[in-house]
């Protein structure tokens, strides 16, 4: 169901602009911005996507991944079709990939936000994540779904890749708890060849997210070769410290899909490489995910080092904070929800 879309202005010749996101594309009448969804109908800009649902599923909190948000819980999670990347890497490239979604005709099933609000408390989950595409590029429908659940006492998440612009941004942070973004590289060349992007405003949405008190998370999916370097690494690790040393950071291994099957996957080295430039540069948390570590999943005290959080995949099996606190040495462990509060 196509639906008036937010965050764009009128040109001469029926043209549109849109300013949802970083791309800020100018789309002439009866076509679409580069995430395929948005299309100008005579100098009216509709999104194609809203309440199109393509993907629904219960998720554990720590699959977005989310380590200090609600730790142990599910969360109701939810895509429609489209982005505004195209990741020659994307694991979900049969759904963020609108051209490819078109040929084999997914569409997704109409959903409205009660309903999605009434799903996720039907199943106990305290939060509800934008996920799996690009949430920015769903935004009418999830700004819609995060303001009811809001009112119906439950948390919203955007796993995201960051480009929205600060207008978007804004608009929707009164309503949005927690964020996990792809911090894709440190490096302008990465962006505009894997991703056909930039950089730069995905560094100004976390620190933006950071200002408006979003509790904020940081993955960076390791392509050897790619965006490995010791430089490129210990980069993100510095920008991160510079905004909040206690932001967590993920650090994924990479598996070939989409367009990218020629590169190897991240060996667990390289892994814990990164783990430890992350570490040697001041941040708190650090974790590797995506494959087989005895350590890398667990949340550990910054000061005393011991264990708090033992998982093993997506499961907690253990958990030690005390209102917020390390029972060992005292110290407040940053998070939101239930054990950090």
């Amino acid at each position: 169901m196509a639906k008036e879309a937010s965050f764009y202005s009128k040109e001469p010749h029926q043209s549109v602009r849109c300013f949802l996101c970083a791309h800020r594309c100018s789309i002439k009448n009866e076509s679409t911005g580069i995430c395929g969804v948005r299309k100008n109908q005579e100098g009216i800009l509709y999104a194609l996507n809203y309440g199109q649902v393509v993907a629904a599923h219960i998720d554990p909190i720590e699959k977005k991944p989310l380590f200090h948000f609600f730790p142990g819980t599910t969360s109701y999670s939810l895509a429609c079709v489209g982005c505004n990347f195209k990741c020659s890497f994307c694991q979900n490239w049969q759904i963020s990939q609108t051209a490819f979604s078109r040929a084999v005709g997914v569409d997704g099933f109409g959903v409205t936000p009660d309903k999605i609000v009434q799903e996720a408390k039907l199943h106990n989950c305290p939060s509800i994540s934008y996920t799996y595409t690009e949430p920015t590029i769903y935004f009418e429908f999830a700004y819609d779904c995060a303001k009811q659940a809001k009112e119906n006492g439950l948390y919203n998440v955007f796993v995201t890749n960051g480009y929205m612009s600060k207008e978007a941004l804004v608009s929707i942070s009164p309503y949005l708890d927690a964020a996990n973004v792809d911090l894709k590289s440190f490096r302008q060349d990465f962006y505009h060849t894997f991703c056909k992007a930039s950089l730069q405003p995905v560094l100004e949405s976390i620190a933006l997210m950071h200002s408006l008190n979003i509790w904020l998370e940081i993955t960076t999916l390791i392509i050897p070769g790619a965006n490995d370097s010791e430089d490129q690494l210990r980069d993100i690790a510095r920008f991160l410290c510079s905004i909040d040393a206690s932001i967590p950071w993920h650090l994924s291994a990479f598996h070939p899909d989409y367009k990218l099957t020629d590169v190897c996957s991240t060996p667990a080295k390289t892994l814990e490489k990164a783990y430890g430039i992350g570490k040697d540069e001041g941040l708190k948390y650090v974790y590797m995910g995506n494959i087989y570590t005895p350590r890398g999943e667990n949340t550990y005290c910054p000061s005393c080092k011991q264990l708090l959080i033992e998982r093993e995949g997506f499961l907690v099996k253990q958990q030690k904070i005390k209102e917020g606190t390390c029972p060992y040495c005292g110290i407040r462990i940053e998070g939101l929800g239930p054990p950090f509060r």
